[in-house]
């Protein structure tokens, strides 16, 4: 297994480990936590390094394999998931925000599923990448900049995130329309 390969597997070993920090974080919730929140913000940030360093080391290095092409954008789909669920749990994500964000990675894993069937492994394009960096961003701020703020400044800034939210969900819906488009040939042959 090469170098940026493990490094996706140190992505998907991290999630557990970011979810025992986030589930005891509730931002938003009388159980609120700022050290175990900025905790879980730290490590996502450094699971979400992981997820441009693997991409940069294998392109750089001729080191892109079909395993990572499968396990990068599944890595990547696990701890934003996670981080979405737990911050729906904390009522900063409306529930139409994680549905949406699970329709989109389920047709897309549909469409790679008809795909590797025919031999083909199709990696994601570059509104894959958008939709996963703003996410990544919106969760490293959800974490890390309230510990900051104080009590006061708290409110404010959940409303922000909740507008981030509304963004990754229209920025999801056009990445899984590109996506899917994009790929429409596997409908098409799958008649």
């Amino acid at each position: 297994m090469n170098l940026p390969n493990k490094l996706t597997m140190l992505r998907v070993v991290l999630v557990p480990v970011f979810m025992v920090f986030a589930a005891f974080g509730g931002l938003g919730t009388d159980a609120y936590n700022p050290v175990v929140q900025l905790v879980a913000g730290i490590i996502f940030a450094a699971a979400s390094i992981t997820d441009f360093l693997d991409g940069y080391l294998a392109r750089k290095n001729h080191l892109v394999t079909d395993f990572g092409k499968f396990m990068d954008p599944l890595a990547d789909k696990m701890l934003t998931t996670a981080a979405f669920i737990y911050m729906l749990a904390d009522g900063i994500c409306h529930p139409v925000v994680l549905a949406v964000i699970l329709f989109r990675e389920f047709a897309v894993a549909g469409v790679r599923m008809i795909a590797a069937e025919r031999g083909t492994v199709i990696a994601a394009n570059m509104w894959g990448k958008v939709k996963t960096v703003l996410q990544m961003v919106t969760i490293i701020l959800y974490y890390v900049v309230p510990v900051f703020l104080g009590e006061a400044g708290i409110p404010g800034f959940c409303v922000v995130i909740q507008v981030l939210c509304w963004l990754v969900t229209a920025v999801t819906v056009l990445s899984g329309g590109i996506y899917l488009w994009q790929n429409r040939e596997c409908f098409i042959q799958a008649k």
